[in-house]
């Protein structure tokens, strides 16, 4: 009796593991991926590089809901591990990338497609991520009875909460007052969010220095998401600016105005400082202490710091007046570009690689039965 092809399950066996391990252990920051390509199609946009700005939108939005369908299909298939994630100190900050990625898309439709309707859609999707992924995250946190010391437990991925309450003030900074007639409570309302995010940073990035300084610091301990501790100032410096060019006609903005400038300069300045510092460490890191430089999904949350850079220092340079500080935006532009296209190779190479693994595996199955079928036909 000739032996029956196994069916596509069984071929795909191999496949279907390793996408199921890969579910299993899904990071919650994967939506750094659409925070990283919608912030450099942003970039390249306000840069004139238009061709680039459209492409990477058009890829955006597809990656934007792969990673919403991945998330909730480990929810579904793995709801042990996506609830443990909300209580891991290294792991639960990962969520807030969702309000960041929402954010960072909905500028997207704002700037390439001057679409309101979406952009509006996306700013309340924001805010709702925004208070149940803060609030969940940092209340079981707190009430958590196990807990890491400062080494183990604080990294720079603590700083998405900062990243994604300035992403809400800028979007909704300049979508709100589209759809709402006081602009003066939109403006209180997106200062206090502002004002909110610069509180965070300041609390966050003290602990951070302060483990940095006084702990031992192993090249394991620099993660690609420390580059958000420039990644949030600048983006404290872009929410700075969207308020000033978006609402400072309103009476609120208007009587602080000084106020948000000089802050502005300061979160600008600070990002600015972390740059040589994040730079030197990189260079010990891989060079000096030797460790592979090879594709992680956090790797992400280093593009996006470079392409923020580049768009609140262009946004900076309009509304200061600083021509000559234009170079710089144009730099991280470019900069940023070329870190996407280096990660998203990576992130490639993990698709050819299933494709790859597939092929095998039924080639080789395919082979087995045929040679089997043949000897009982013989």
């Amino acid at each position: 009796m000739i032996e029956k092809i196994p069916s596509k399950g069984g071929l795909l066996a191999p496949v279907i593991r390793y996408v199921d391990e890969s579910l299993r252990f899904l990071q919650p920051s994967y939506f750094a991926v659409a925070m990283a390509t919608g912030i450099v199609s942003i970039a390249c946009f306000r840069l004139g590089l238009i061709a680039f700005a459209e492409m990477l939108f058009w890829l955006n939005v597809p990656c934007y809901l792969a990673v919403w369908v991945a998330t909730i299909a480990r929810m579904v298939r793995y709801p042990r591990e996506f609830a443990s994630d909300w209580r891991s100190h290294a792991r639960g900050p990962g969520f807030l990338t969702s309000v960041a990625a929402t954010g960072v898309l909905g500028m997207q439709f704002l700037l390439l497609r001057n679409d309101a309707v979406v952009a509006i859609a996306l700013f309340w999707l924001a805010a709702v991520l925004w208070v149940v992924c803060t609030y969940v995250i940092f209340l079981s946190l707190t009430i958590s009875e196990e807990k890491p010391s400062l080494a183990d437990g604080i990294n720079g991925g603590w700083l998405l909460l900062v990243v994604a309450t300035q992403s809400v003030c800028v979007l909704g900074s300049s979508v709100l007052p589209m759809w709402y007639e006081d602009r003066n409570l939109v403006a209180f309302l997106m200062t206090a969010c502002w004002s909110c995010g610069g509180m965070l940073y300041i609390w966050m990035i003290s602990l951070i220095f302060y483990r940095y300084t006084f702990f031992r610091f192993r090249p394991t301990d620099l993660m690609p998401p420390y580059w958000i501790n420039m990644g949030a100032v600048a983006i404290s410096t872009l929410a700075g600016t969207a308020l000033l060019a978006d609402l400072g006609d309103t009476p609120l903005v208007a009587s602080i105005a000084p106020f948000v400038k000089g802050f502005t300069i300061l979160y600008w300045a600070t990002a600015t400082w972390w740059i040589p510092m994040l730079i030197g460490l990189g260079v010990w890191r891989h060079v000096v202490r030797r460790t592979p430089l090879k594709y992680d999904p956090l790797y992400w949350g280093l593009v996006f710091p470079l392409g923020m850079y580049s768009v609140c220092t262009s946004r900076f340079v309009e509304l200061f007046g600083l021509a000559s500080v234009l170079p710089v935006a144009r730099i991280f532009a470019v900069t940023a570009l070329i870190a996407w296209l280096l990660t998203f190779s990576g992130l490639a190479s993990h698709y050819v690689y299933m494709m790859a693994l597939t092929v095998r595996t039924c080639a080789l199955r395919t082979g087995r039965v045929a040679s089997k079928a043949s000897k009982s036909i013989a």
